[in-house]
């Protein structure tokens, strides 16, 4: 006897396949003319706008009135210099590439984190996908159980610009949300099956489906369209990420040691970066950190702490809780620990633990954020968007660490030689992983459509 479509999905299993149904997606379309050396990227997303004078491009020659107080500092390469803020990092800087010489002209937050998680400038006539989705599609995910495009957490302000584009739904970020990652309850939710439905009740569910004359998993002439084949894909990858033990693991930190997290750092971007680590090595194509600390009893009045300084950026503590300055309430000031405090000995950690446990060989690092800040603070000593020059740095996969490329002049404000934009940076990416951006992709209507028309790979780095 066959069963109603509507009765089965009465059963409540396609619940439990929440996770999967929303996330994962169907084989990949095409394959790449060409492989690269990554495998795999890992993008950090410190969204705000970091300050690059106070951090990778000291400059200890600006006026005083308007100097970093941070001390540029040396670091395990000879010649180059970070500022004391990221005192950890520079014992890895043999490992990264440092570009200073980025510039764009997207002052917009949301605009401007759009145009690095998609690789071209936003608001085009065509709605791009991000990297992640993209590449998803391209050449699809060596981890079946686990979807292929995962943002950590993935509920900060901008991460609402994340885009599929021209793509299908399909290819849409799975993003793990939770406010804390140190929390001991922290989880993933819909990872697993409904409460009442055990491995052998969910597979003898799955099999009625496959009964069911709906040319779906096999069933009926409907099955041989191309659109069915798809979705009996989709379905397929959905029960077997459900139906796996490694998908839960995956995203398990109580499965690391005390001691390496406390490495990574107690709080949630020191968590969020090791979660980060531990979903490349499970195999997940790309991983992008959004993280922002929470606002705790350890950090009253951060109650949005990203990296938009236009207050007190030197503020030994919270830049303030009203707005009644340039806009920058809600912060704490960049040396604390909320701000790069974690996120030095977060970024110290990840590069060490990836390079001991060999994933930096095949995969990509990217430490970005959507702009600089102004060289000159402003009346209320905080610095304001600035698009003009700042700073990003690249690991892994190639990528020939110890290295500075491109200049800024004395005071950080204008790229002096060697100006890139997001576009290179995500034709750097995709050229990494073996796509080739010769060619075109396809929108569902069939239209070609370049992934980066206006980028050109940054060929220094490697």
């Amino acid at each position: 006897m066959r069963m109603p479509r509507r009765s089965f999905l009465g059963l409540g299993v396609l619940g439990g396949v929440h996770f999967a149904a929303r996330q994962l997606v169907a084989a990949p379309q095409s394959t790449p003319a060409a492989a690269g050396r990554a495998r795999q990227v890992l993008i950090v997303l410190e969204q705000g706008g970091v300050s690059h004078v106070d951090t990778w491009d000291p400059k200890p020659e600006t006026a005083a009135e308007h100097r970093s107080p941070y001390k540029p500092i040396d670091t395990s390469v000879p010649g180059i210099q970070f500022t004391e803020l990221l005192t950890n990092t520079a014992r890895h800087a043999d490992k990264l590439a440092i570009v200073r010489s980025m510039t764009h002209a997207v002052s917009d937050h949301g605009d401007g984190t759009a145009y690095f998680l998609q690789g071209v400038k936003p608001r085009g006539p065509i709605a791009m996908p991000d990297i992640g989705a993209a590449l998803s599609h391209v050449i699809g995910s060596p981890a079946r159980d686990l979807p292929p495009y995962v943002m950590i957490p993935g509920n900060g302000e901008q991460s609402s610009v994340t885009s599929f584009g021209f793509l299908s739904p399909g290819y849409k970020v799975f993003k793990t949300g939770g406010g804390d990652l140190s929390e001991p309850s922290w989880r993933v939710n819909d990872l697993g099956l409904l409460d009442g439905i055990n491995a052998d009740r969910f597979r003898d569910r799955r099999d009625l489906l496959s009964n069911l004359d709906v040319g779906l998993i096999g069933g009926g002439p409907a099955a041989q369209t191309g659109p069915t084949r798809a979705m009996d894909n989709f379905f397929e990858r959905a029960f077997h990420m459900l139906d796996s033990p490694r998908t839960k693991q995956a995203f398990d930190l109580t499965r690391e040691t005390a001691a390496l997290r406390d490495e990574y750092g107690p709080g949630h971007r020191g968590q969020c970066y090791l979660l980060g680590r531990r979903l490349i090595e499970a195999g997940i194509r790309t991983v992008v950190l959004d993280v922002r600390e929470p606002q705790t009893q350890l950090s009253p009045g951060g109650f949005n702490m990203n990296w938009d300084h236009h207050d007190l950026i030197y503020a030994s503590g919270s830049c303030g809780t009203i707005r009644d300055k340039a806009g920058g309430e809600g912060r704490y000031g960049i040396g604390t620990w909320q701000m790069m405090g974690s996120t030095d000995r977060a970024c110290a950690a990840l590069l060490g633990d990836m390079h001991e446990r060999g994933l930096l060989a095949e995969t990509l690092v990217c430490f970005v954020t959507e702009f600089g800040r102004t060289p000159r603070l402003n009346q209320f000593q905080g610095r304001d968007h600035w698009p003009n020059a700042f700073s990003i740095a690249f690991a892994g996969a190639g990528v020939r660490g110890g290295q500075v490329i491109g200049k800024t002049d004395r005071d950080g404000g204008y790229v002096l030689d060697q100006a890139y934009t997001p576009d290179d940076y995500a034709a750097t990416v995709y050229s990494s992983l073996g796509v080739d951006l010769s060619q075109p992709v396809y929108t569902r209507e069939n239209r070609p459509v370049f992934l980066v028309p206006d980028g050109r790979p940054i060929a220094r780095l490697f």
